[in-house]
């Protein structure tokens, strides 16, 4: 299904500065719907008579706009249909192209710029449809016609609110016409903004209430309203309520009397309620408003209950910190007193490993959605790898690529497998001598990546065989989005007879449980072509199931 802004850039010679006054037009076109118990369809002038379908004929007059504009047909570039009432075409017409003269009041609009109202109702679909059309203009400018289609199958005496909407989508029709809404510079419509249902007052010119529906006035009872709001001021009444000696905003009452367009909320009495002003100004003149209003009291519970939560969990995680912090100073305190070789050198890898994950928890104590920019951690674990190496080494390890923002589930063994795997390569493949000790990370999956992402057979001797790397986007026939680190330096190189699934070497067991026990992921020790060793680590970042335990 193409959208709005492919229709008018693929089929109209309409300009970016007008497709972005349609877009904020029909970004807030539910209100006119909805006022109007009608559907609405809107239809911009077609570029040439080529995309014109054979079916509707030839031979018909194009119109041409006192703009100059020649109209060999039309095409129909969205719809809504209303919450008030029933629907006048259940079928989805975007994207329909018909001919000049097969919608006649369309032509009539946008010829003569007014809306046209004339017709008997329409029974092509087995129901009576009232047709009106609305010219939309953006300063001297017709970019199309909307289509207002009322289904009038279900015509009864309208109420006093049916005939309050009536009026007011009979003003707002007369503002698109006059390229008076959406009103100019105001930000675009937002799905959390009242809607006609949740309540609506009609204030007149003095900005005192005409008319307000039952759940405005409900809304007003909870702020602390208690009698009829006709009659009222409503911008007195509503700093009245909302008086609990804090500031407010100085536009208040000048907001909710109907001269200015702005989205406000107030509160009082334990009831939240936001409001969205519209000032209707047809022929140049002031008229009154709408206002649209919503009681939001759950919404911002909810809200302050996550802000709550999320600073609850931020806090947890700063403690969290502290006390890895405080038992890494112990066990370096206890190594420092211990004259045995062997147990001090345990208690300094106790507490390197308590170190990364501490920075980890470090990251999510300033992140409220446990998502983590790894690179940070990678480059600090890398950067506490490197201090305690040997000096006589000069060893300076380093990071290439990028490992991207991961979640707290997988960034933490993440971090705990990388501290292991640099110390490793530290202690026995780069004791004795200068050299190279690179990070290398790189995801795939996502449309950006190389088929050989480190100049290294990464796919070629996994256990079981593995498929060729392939495709565009660098990841194996079959595989998801995953993040591959290589482990690089140019060592001694492994043993002959290395087998990391016999080592008793205690960190590479850590390794293998974290990479493949509870990462599901995969771990690979292999000789590097030059000298030295690669280890490579495959994890998977979507639908992350732990894999089977290792042996």
């Amino acid at each position: 299904m193409p959208t709005l802004t492919d229709l008018v850039r693929d089929q109209t010679d309409l300009t970016d500065t007008d497709l972005e006054w349609l877009h904020a037009l029909v970004s807030d076109w539910q209100l006119l719907a909805d006022l109007s118990f009608a559907d609405l369809l809107l239809w911009v002038p077609l570029r040439s008579a080529d995309d014109l379908p054979s079916s509707d004929g030839g031979g018909r007059p194009s119109l041409r706009a006192d703009t100059g504009a020649t109209v060999p047909g039309w095409v129909a570039i969205a719809q809504m249909r209303p919450t008030t009432g029933p629907t006048a075409y259940p079928e989805d017409l975007v994207g329909k192209v018909v001919r000049t003269g097969r919608r006649g009041l369309i032509d009539v609009a946008w010829r003569e710029r007014r809306i046209v109202r004339e017709g008997d109702p329409e029974w092509g679909s087995g129901i009576p449809v009232r047709e009106e059309s609305i010219p939309v203009r953006r300063g001297a400018k017709v970019l199309g016609v909307i289509q207002r289609s009322t289904n009038l199958s279900s015509a009864r005496t309208p109420s006093r609110l049916e005939l309050t909407y009536l009026q007011s989508a009979s003003d707002l029709a007369q503002m698109i016409a006059e390229g008076r809404f959406p009103v100019p510079g105001e930000e675009p419509n937002l799905v959390r903004s009242p809607r006609v249902g949740d309540g609506l007052i009609r204030l007149d010119r003095s900005g005192r209430v005409t008319y307000a529906s039952p759940n405005a006035q409900s809304a007003f009872r909870r702020l602390g309203f208690p009698t009829d709001l006709v009659g009222e001021s409503l911008g007195a009444v509503t700093t009245e309520l909302c008086d609990t000696g804090e500031p407010l905003e100085e536009a208040l009452s000048v907001i909710l009397s109907g001269r200015a367009p702005r989205e406000v909320e107030v509160e009082a009495h334990g009831s939240v309620m936001q409001l969205r002003t519209i000032p209707l100004v047809v022929g140049g003149t002031r008229i009154g408003a709408i206002v649209l209003c919503r009681d939001v009291t759950e919404l911002r519970w909810r809200d302050r209950e996550l802000m709550t939560k999320d600073a609850t969990i931020r806090e947890i995680h700063h403690r969290v910190k502290n006390n890895l912090q405080t038992v890494a100073a112990l066990l370096r305190l206890q190594a420092r007193r211990l004259r045995i070789p062997e147990g001090r050198a345990a208690l300094d890898e106790a507490v390197r490993r308590v170190g990364s994950i501490a920075i980890v928890h470090e990251t999510l104590s300033h992140t409220p959605d446990e998502l983590i920019d790894f690179d940070d951690i990678a480059d600090r674990v890398i950067q506490m790898a490197g201090e305690v190496s040997t000096p006589e080494s000069n060893v300076t390890p380093k990071r290439t690529g990028s490992f991207g923002v991961l979640p707290a589930e997988i960034a933490t063994p993440l971090a705990m497998a990388l501290t292991e795997l640099l110390q490793n390569a530290l202690e026995h493949g780069l004791s004795d001598r200068f050299g190279t000790l690179e990070v290398v990370a790189c995801r795939y999956g996502e449309g950006n990546a190389p088929a050989d992402p480190f100049g290294v057979a990464v796919w070629g001797d996994w256990p079981g065989g593995s498929p060729e790397a392939p495709a565009a986007n660098g990841a194996p026939e079959g595989e998801g989005r995953r993040l591959i680190a290589v482990v690089v330096d140019d060592g001694v190189g492994l043993p002959d007879d290395f087998d990391v699934e016999s080592s008793n070497s205690l960190g590479l067991q850590i390794v293998r449980t974290l990479i493949v026990g509870e990462l599901g992921g995969r771990l690979d020790f292999r000789a590097r072509q030059g000298g030295g060793t690669e280890v490579v680590v495959d994890v998977p970042l979507e639908h992350h199931r732990p894999g089977p335990p290792p042996r």
